[in-house]
């Protein structure tokens, strides 16, 4: 039985390869640039896509904010006792954070108050209370930092303790009892822990006042039921529910998707000018070739696989070093210049790493956009030449 691959012929494509080495060295060249950069903007989308999708799931299923003037204002915490009272609700928490703006680093923190005793909105938090004893940190003037606070606050001299200044202008000295990480690095990239009684000395916020309340309810189906039974029971409150969260992050990278589908497109738009050149003809001297290769006995078919190991070779080397260097680029590197279309250049949050995410989707998607194209685009005009008469290409 014969062989589907034929290696002379493997081995002849590679020779006619190295004969052209300046030629398809620099098509290998640009391909594998296109391929990178292809490849890297599916995978810096997908990681940003994953972490605020995973984000967006852990955040509370409604937040009630209390709207003075159109502007966010400290809720009174007995609004949650109320709110608990709506059938369908089974939790109403208070919470107390804010942001805290560090001007040596000009970054913001967000300081986040814990209650020891009081159930947690979110199951990151309920761990964290099961490791640190926030009465016990209460007491000792302490608080529990995520990893890219502590980072910051190091960067700046501040490894052991941290100076917030209150409104008053006094310092409130707190001291780094621990470091966490979370399951997602926008959610503990820039979070600082402590106690309420804590949070409302360094925002002086009154003992019976709540930045705002979070809402539990454990049928999903119900939530907007409830959230119009809360806007109803305060109509001077802001109700954000986990599907609005959802749609304005949604909004926000689409938005910002924008910019990626413009370097796709210039990207693509390269790409189709290189196919386009090669396969409006081949030169005079790969004519040629064709028309020595049907003199000295090839058939049309031979011609054609020996043109389509050609292509391969190139095409696949080129696929396969553009994602080894976009892989490299978006999760080695971290994605410099490209990152920053989505994460912005303010410096009003502290860095976070894309998180590593292998969607085989995403190299399918690449291979079909690359590969296969090249290979058409050699193929197609080397069967018109080769199924011409040997004197006519030669000539």
């Amino acid at each position: 039985m014969k062989s589907k691959i034929n290696l002379y012929l493997i081995e002849f494509a590679i020779n006619a390869l190295l004969r052209a080495k300046s030629k398809n060295i620099f098509i290998l060249v640009v391909f594998t640039l296109l391929t990178t950069l292809l490849t890297a903007v599916f995978l810096i989308t997908g990681s940003i896509k994953h972490e605020l999708q995973t984000t967006v799931d852990a955040l509370p299923q409604i937040t009630v904010q209390k709207i003075k003037a159109g502007r966010h204002y400290d809720i009174d915490t007995s609004v949650a006792d109320n709110i608990v009272t709506i059938a369908g609700v089974s939790e109403a928490v208070p919470r107390v954070w804010g942001y805290y703006y560090f001007e040596n680093a000009g970054v913001n923190f967000s300081v986040v108050g814990i209650d020891q005793y009081e159930s947690q909105y979110k199951e990151s938090l309920a761990t964290l209370i099961t490791k640190f004893d926030f009465d016990e940190l209460q007491s000792k003037n302490s608080m529990v930092v995520g990893a890219g606070v502590k980072e910051v606050m190091s960067s700046s001299y501040y490894s052991e303790y941290f100076n917030f200044i209150k409104p008053d202008g006094s310092l409130k000295k707190m001291t780094i009892a621990g470091v966490f990480d979370a399951d997602t690095q926008l959610e503990s990239n820039d979070i600082i822990l402590m106690s309420k009684e804590d949070v409302r000395e360094i925002f002086d916020m009154k003992a019976n006042k709540a930045t705002d309340i979070v809402v539990k309810v454990p049928n999903p189906e119900e939530v907007s039921t409830v959230a119009s039974k809360i806007k109803l029971m305060y109509p001077d409150s802001r109700v954000i529910s986990s599907s609005d969260l959802k749609i304005s992050y949604q909004n926000i990278f689409d938005y910002k998707s924008g910019v990626f589908l413009a370097l796709f497109v210039v990207a693509l738009f390269t790409f189709f000018m290189i196919i386009y050149d090669k396969a409006s003809g081949l030169s005079s001297e790969e004519k040629r070739e064709i028309g020595i290769l049907k003199a000295i006995g090839w058939r049309v078919d031979d011609v054609l696989k020996e043109k389509f190991y050609e292509a391969f070779i190139i095409s696949f080397m080129a696929y396969l070093l553009g994602t080894l260097l976009a892989f490299a680029f978006v999760y080695v590197f971290k994605a410099p210049l490209l990152r920053e279309i989505f994460v912005g250049y303010s410096q009003l949050k502290t860095s976070f790493e894309l998180p590593f995410v292998f969607d085989i989707e995403i190299l399918f998607l690449v291979f079909f956009l690359s590969v296969p194209i090249y290979l058409a685009a050699t193929i197609i005009p080397t069967w018109r030449a080769a199924t011409l008469e040997v004197d006519e290409v030669i000539r």
